[in-house]
């Protein structure tokens, strides 16, 4: 799974206000601050948060005592969610979803696959919600895939910074 720059950017500035959200529900935060907190360019977060303003997961207020909030509580916001609304189906082929794509011969059952990377996918984003992230406390499914012994261990291949 590929992970944009939106959706890291988004994810982290929603945990920024999960946390405020802790402290004080009705409290804003202002754009800045959550910008400076996580080193994202500011036009960037700006986009991102107005994104997440229509999609109902943040309230915005306006003005020099203005700022952003959660618009319900991080425990009721999964991970999914909020991938879904910034980059659309968590798992996509070609820009299709995997039940619409179709493959003949020895590809016949590349399908499945796809169908099953995309159940996978969801049977960990859509049970860790935002409170599970700030917290660090997940469930039972999430503690063992992360204790298996090469969880943390990286595969030969592809590489990046």
């Amino acid at each position: 799974m590929q992970v944009s720059a939106k959706v890291d950017y988004g994810m982290r500035a929603l945990l920024f206000l999960a946390e405020s959200y802790a402290a004080d529900p009705t409290g804003l935060v202002k754009g800045d601050a959550i910008a400076k907190s996580q080193s994202i360019p500011i036009k960037f977060l700006e986009g991102i948060l107005t994104e997440l303003r229509h999609a109902g997961f943040i309230i915005s207020q306006r003005g020099a005592v203005g700022g952003y909030r959660l618009s319900r509580s991080p425990e009721k916001i999964s991970l999914a969610e909020v991938i879904r609304v910034l980059d659309g189906p968590l798992a996509a082929v070609r820009g299709l979803r995997p039940e619409n794509v179709n493959y003949n011969g020895p590809a016949t059952h590349l399908q499945d696959v796809w169908v099953g990377v995309r159940v996978a996918l969801r049977s960990v984003l859509e049970n860790v919600s935002l409170a599970d992230v700030v917290s660090g406390k997940f469930g039972t499914q999430m503690s063992d895939l992360l204790s298996q012994p090469d969880a943390w261990v990286s595969r030969p291949g592809y590489e990046t910074n």
